[in-house]
């Protein structure tokens, strides 16, 4: 089965070790993890932000005043699935750290999970929702050959 077509703008802001996240996002991974997740054909823009404009987006659009890994900001769905993917790369960094991965297989993940809500997958509407979610990342990470992100051992 074809995977679905991608038109993708892949962004990335005035970032201190800009290198090192360009390095674990090279453009054809970029895309390959997006395909994987999308299940309609899609225009998407991922923007790799500093902690700085990752805050000011999680507070102003979410009221939530701190960095955060991924916001995806989702326009249209149907027939084409249309949506800004926003990663704060000192949090991914750190997060990839504290798991003990390879900052390109914690980005996999977030390319993932971003995809999905833009898809209209969430984690925060309850127990099951979040279940099948992850169910879903990891059998989408399975078949780009990446390990289960959420396997704690």
């Amino acid at each position: 089965m074809a995977l679905p077509s991608l038109s993708l703008s892949l962004q990335f802001g005035d970032l201190a070790d800009a290198a090192l996240h360009r390095a674990a996002l090279p453009r054809h991974k970029v895309m390959r993890c997006i395909r994987h997740a999308l299940a309609a054909d899609a225009e998407i823009t991922v923007r790799i932000v500093d902690a700085e404009e990752g805050q000011a987006l999680n507070r102003d659009y979410r009221g939530k005043d701190y960095a955060t890994n991924v916001l995806t900001f989702d326009y249209e769905t149907d027939p084409l699935v249309m949506a800004d993917l926003v990663l704060c790369a000192p949090v991914v960094a750190r997060e990839a750290k504290e798991l003990n991965k390879p900052l390109a297989e914690h980005y996999a993940h977030l390319l993932v999970h971003g995809t999905l809500h833009a898809q209209g997958w969430d984690h925060e509407t309850g127990e099951e929702d979040a279940e099948a979610m992850e169910a879903r990342e990891t059998q989408i990470l399975a078949g780009l050959g990446q390990p289960d992100p959420y396997h704690r051992g």
